[in-house]
């Protein structure tokens, strides 16, 4: 039991997007090589990738993502690390010629990226 509550603790400290874990400018710079390409820099996903993949890239600045991203921190990492779309992203880019190298994601990264996407969101409300 007392493992469990430790574990628990852990991912959700691990996982919380507070400014005081959280670098906004490191999750822009992340956000503009890896992510702008398909969901464009104004993250409403007009990316010059954003129509060749299938099913078309998402806006992320919908009410529907944005409660997604307040709600679920996880988010991120799903749509990341764990692509529940199988193979869709890297598809997309390598069927358009992309050569993004691999990245070694670090918890901080995550955080970073729903730190600025979140800010990015809240701006364009």
């Amino acid at each position: 039991m007392k493992k469990t509550l430790v574990a628990s603790l852990t991912i959700l400290v691990l996982t919380q997007s507070s400014p005081l874990f959280a670098d906004a400018s490191n999750g822009k710079t992340i956000y503009l090589q890896r992510c702008a390409m398909c969901h464009g820099a104004d993250l409403k996903g007009t990316g010059a990738l954003a129509r060749k993949s299938s099913p078309a890239t998402p806006d992320l600045t919908t009410p529907t993502f944005k409660k997604r991203l307040n709600e679920y921190p996880g988010v991120i990492v799903s749509s990341i690390v764990l692509r529940p779309n199988g193979d869709l992203i890297p598809r997309t880019l390598r069927e358009n010629g992309v050569k993004l190298a691999p990245y070694a994601w670090r918890i901080q990264d995550l955080r970073d990226i729903h730190q600025y996407m979140s800010g990015v969101i809240l701006r364009n409300q």
